[in-house]
């Protein structure tokens, strides 16, 4: 999968998700660090990439609606320290069947995961 990581996830991301065969880019690579949405989500689906994010900006199902995207997960955790989002996004990643979440609207929390789908 071709994944662009949001500015607010750890860059330590970068090898979890590599070594497990993804294609990983990240917001601060591409020097768009503190843009604005807009910006970003632009530059993430002109180059077909899933977005993992924490901003809620990216809730909204009108405006990121299943099947309009190349998929966007939103991490929703209740203590999101570095390291519990390292270990959350690396498990999602590894034991997920994250390829089916393509064009997906995702919400993983602590302890669910809920996948809005096209249609």
């Amino acid at each position: 999968m071709n994944i662009k990581l949001d500015e607010n996830l750890p860059e330590r991301l970068v090898a979890e998700l590599s070594a497990l065969g993804h294609d990983v880019d990240t917001i601060r690579a591409k020097r768009l660090a503190g843009r604005d949405d807009t910006d970003v989500w632009e530059v993430t689906q002109a180059a077909e990439r899933f977005l993992v994010t924490q901003d809620l900006d990216f809730s909204d199902l009108r405006r990121y609606a299943p099947g309009t995207h190349a998929g966007l997960l939103l991490v929703r955790l209740d203590s999101p320290s570095r390291e519990a989002l390292l270990a959350r996004v690396s498990v999602l990643f590894a034991t997920e069947p994250v390829n089916e979440w393509r064009g997906c609207l995702v919400v993983a929390t602590d302890h669910k995961v809920r996948i809005k789908r096209a249609g």
